[in-house]
């Protein structure tokens, strides 16, 4: 299945942080990727941290008709239409009663938002301004059929060993309704992206979960922080990833981590007219990653930013706003990124003065003019390769994309000129 009918498959379902929109989407998923991803259901009630997991929300119907019948607004067309985690209610209400219980965006006159009520309950209903100044003086019979209870928070895991139990987490949303760019994306590509490390060889493990946001994530590191303080090497947060307008990323709380110097690296080379937030620009779970105490070094990809495009949060956001071109473009962004870990050691020349590469078949036997160009990124790589410089060091400081240079490693490791470590040169002297 191409991306972009997945996202098609998964945009009608209404998903809240809980609830069976949630396990509707983690079963589609699953069945996608074939391979062992693991549902968790943790209880309402449990304490995660400072945090409570909420009651259980579902929906199966709402709307609001007219005295005569006519129905003007309908959940099962469009389930931005209420509030979410909104209480049951069956009232006939006066006009000046259901504005009080309407919510619009008024700069946004003909779209429906996005408002949810997790932490207080409440009972409400969504669509644009211009409907709501249609309405006229009568009597409405408004209906929300749902159902808060007690019952779980859901969400999806899969865990991919490598060589090593050092982990790159990758983190995305199974909790909004009907919005394409957020959040259908994140889950999409994510769950591409585990396809394809499913097939490879991996240095590292790989932490992929699938998650409500913020209560999700507070709830996943309650139970798995101290092995994630222990082995995340780099992580990231996917959301709004399928739009094609451009490429940006908010930076951990330091900016100071090997992801924001991968993200930095690759996206100079690839898209250089990225877009680059402040932590303080924050708004995703990269909020409870770099948390005090919790500290771990993930960064948010996206293409639009959430919050930075007008489509952001209403019924705008629809399926015409992402595209199988953006959703590629950002698993494309995303491999670059994964194939530049893999390779990030310390790598150190073998002999002292220039290497001999004609004896291993790696320069031209024909001395002319010209003729050092087609090897000059060999060349200029093994003078970095002094042991004090990773992978994405190099690449920064010889101007060639980590992608183009992978072949070029492999070419050295395999003629023997060159070593690779975990650890930076001490005295001239490679660390294992």
């Amino acid at each position: 299945m191409i991306m972009y009918d997945l996202a098609r498959k998964l945009f009608p379902i209404c998903r809240s942080i809980t609830g069976d929109g949630v396990r509707e989407t983690l079963d589609i998923l699953k069945s996608e990727y074939k391979g062992d991803m693991k549902i968790y259901e943790v209880p309402s009630g449990t304490e995660v941290f400072d945090w409570t997991v909420p009651k259980e929300w579902n929906i199966k119907d709402a709307y609001i008709e007219t005295s005569s019948g006519d129905r003007i607004l309908d959940f099962k067309e469009n389930n931005l239409h209420v509030v979410g985690y909104s209480l049951p209610m069956d009232k006939i209400l006066t006009l000046d009663e259901l504005k009080e219980i309407i919510y619009t965006q008024p700069d946004q006159p003909d779209v429906i938002p996005y408002v949810t009520s997790y932490y207080k309950e409440r009972s409400g209903f969504c669509m644009s301004e211009i409907q709501k100044c249609s309405l006229k003086e009568d009597q409405y019979h408004c209906v929300i059929d749902s159902e808060l209870k007690d019952g779980s928070l859901t969400y999806g895991e899969i865990i991919l060993p490598g060589e090593t139990e050092q982990e790159i987490l990758l983190s995305t949303y199974i909790c909004h309704p009907s919005m394409a760019n957020n959040e259908v994306s994140g889950p999409v590509v994510t769950i591409e992206l585990a396809k394809w490390l499913l097939a490879i060889k991996r240095r590292y493990t790989y932490r992929i979960i699938f998650i409500p946001e913020t209560i999700g994530s507070i709830t996943y590191l309650s139970r798995n922080l101290e092995t994630m303080k222990k082995n995340t090497v780099a992580g990231f947060v996917l959301s709004c990833v399928g739009d094609d307008r451009t490429y940006s990323y908010i930076e951990s709380k330091y900016a100071d981590t090997l992801t924001d110097k991968l993200i930095k690296n690759v996206l100079s080379f690839h898209y250089p007219e990225y877009k680059r937030y402040s932590f303080l620009q924050r708004g995703s779970d990269e909020r409870q990653y770099n948390a005090p105490g919790v500290d771990l070094p993930v960064c948010a990809v996206c293409r639009s930013k959430y919050g930075e495009y007008p489509e952001y949060h209403t019924s705008a956001d629809d399926l015409s706003l992402i595209s199988e071109e953006g959703l590629q473009g950002m698993l494309s962004f995303m491999k670059k990124c994964i194939n530049a870990l893999e390779y990030n050691y310390f790598y150190k020349v073998l002999c002292l003065c220039e290497p001999q590469l004609g004896k291993r078949g790696l320069y031209p036997t024909i001395s002319q003019k010209g003729a050092a160009d087609a090897t000059r990124k060999m060349t200029n790589f093994i003078t970095y390769a002094d042991g004090t410089n990773d992978f994405i060091d190099i690449s920064n400081k010889i101007g060639v994309d980590t992608e183009s240079l992978i072949d070029v490693v492999d070419k050295l490791l395999a003629g023997g000129v060159i070593e690779r470590s975990c650890k930076k040169t001490k005295e001239g002297r490679i660390d294992g």
